[in-house]
């Protein structure tokens, strides 16, 4: 998701701010940098700040005034940018320089590990407010250093399903059943693609398996323990096996016409939804708000949803807590709110964030949750289902810059008739480029 980035970025942004039935565009509020607040009637009261990225939800959901109502004295104000490649540089700028920082900063996922590693002296340590137990085990990990410093609490996880076509899979002879999907390729990333050769033999005239490479080997990628980086913190994506198999594994589903050839979340794959042109997808709970707003309406019902055939995550979130901050516990106090099980859910059944709670799977709205484009598939289960077994990851500062490049200026250009050696080489040095920038 990055430039290419740029735009995928963009468009995990904006699925990650869409619910599970509406789809919303991020917006702006005020700059929250003066934290004595000068609105009507909220004289004396302590304004607390939060930085954002995208539409995240906690305002659309009502938190900020449930918080207020629980805490007269406590004001709160957000200042929203659109979009994380926007965003995360100014926050590093700030931190570094100390200044210019709201009291509550997010971090998505894909750049916590390097605010970890560079710049969590800076950061509020979190597990004095948040309760450890609270949280998934690998969220809760993946914002704490070396020395059990936890820096940020998680907001949401993406793990991921299979979302399919039941209406093409009967088309091409196979079971649209969401139990009997999940068997035909249980357990392996190999056999999902040998179950993608039998859809493509009896496709409708058309389509294809997947929606696209990139969709792909993020999905095997996510279901890795080790990918990027060793747990020393060794750049090793060259060296290990399991990201040269996933990207061979791609790389052959391209060869053999099983994926089309476009960029996720541009406009043309956009357009491979509205047009029924692939069976399946990889399919983390904030991709349903995606498909619907890109889908007609006669599609509504026609998808379901299947367990993949390994667990892994795609996007999440973080609050932190600078210490230069003037309201640092209260800020704390706030953070852990927002990020508690009952919040979470609330997020959930409002923005279709998927908890990183564990204590919210059982809870009605998240248990029960049903999706217009999926009809009666019991999401909240299958979702959390794969967020508890999803893998502790091994987490790298530069982990989008690798992925970006094995999927931007590789795996897709097999799609679009490289070979996978010469594509597996502009991968690289591209990904070696950048490492050094």
């Amino acid at each position: 998701m990055r430039a290419p980035s740029r735009i995928r970025r963009q468009a995990v942004v904006l699925a990650t701010a869409v619910s599970l039935g509406t789809g919303l565009l991020a917006g702006c509020a005020d700059d929250g940098g003066d934290t004595s607040d000068t609105s009507e009637g909220g004289g004396g009261r302590t304004t607390i700040t939060l930085g954002l990225f995208g539409q995240m939800g906690f305002k659309e959901a009502g938190l900020y005034d449930a918080y207020m109502k629980l805490n007269p004295d406590i004001t709160i104000k957000e200042n929203v940018v659109e979009r994380n490649e926007n965003y995360y540089p100014a926050l590093v700028n700030h931190l570094t320089t100390d200044s210019g920082l709201m009291d509550i900063q997010a971090v998505e996922v894909g750049n916590i590990a390097e605010v970890v590693d560079t710049q969590a002296a800076k950061l509020l340590d979190l597990s004095k407010h948040g309760k450890k137990a609270d949280f998934l085990e690998w969220k809760w990990q993946q914002a704490t250093t070396a020395d059990g410093q936890t820096i940020g609490l998680g907001t949401d996880v993406g793990p991921m399903a299979i979302c399919y076509r039941k209406d093409l899979f009967e088309k091409a002879g196979l079971p649209s059943d969401r139990e009997e999907v999940g068997k035909l390729w249980a357990g392996s990333w190999d056999t999902f693609v040998d179950v993608g050769r039998r859809y493509q033999d009896k496709a409708p005239d058309g389509t294809t398996f997947l929606d696209s490479p990139g969709g792909l080997i993020q999905a095997i990628l996510g279901s890795e323990t080790e990918r990027f980086y060793d747990s020393s913190g060794k750049v090793v994506y060259k060296t290990n096996p399991a990201v040269k198999a996933a990207f061979d594994l791609t790389a052959e589903a391209a060869e053999d016409g099983l994926v089309g050839n476009q960029t996720q979340f541009q406009p043309a794959w956009d357009t491979t939804i509205a047009n029924n042109k692939f069976a399946a997808m990889s399919c983390p709970p904030w991709m349903l708000g995606y498909i619907k707003g890109k889908s007609k309406p006669d599609a509504a019902g026609k998808w379901d949803v299947a367990a993949a055939p390994q667990a892994g995550n795609w996007g999440g979130s973080f609050l932190a807590v600078p210490k230069s901050g003037k309201n640092t516990d209260e800020a704390a106090k706030l953070a852990a709110w927002l990020t508690a099980p009952e919040q979470q859910a609330k997020l959930f059944e409002v923005q279709g964030s998927f908890p990183s709670s564990p204590a919210a799977y059982d809870m009605p709205v998240v248990k029960d949750a049903k999706n217009d484009m999926t009809g009666d598939a019991p999401i909240g289960t299958i979702f959390a289902e794969a967020a508890k077994n999803s893998p502790v990851q091994v987490i790298g500062p530069k982990d989008q810059i690798i992925q970006q490049g094995l999927t931007d200026n590789g795996v897709i250009l097999v799609a679009q008739g490289k070979s996978p050696e010469d594509a597996w080489n502009t991968a690289v040095k591209t990904i070696d480029n950048n490492l050094e920038q």
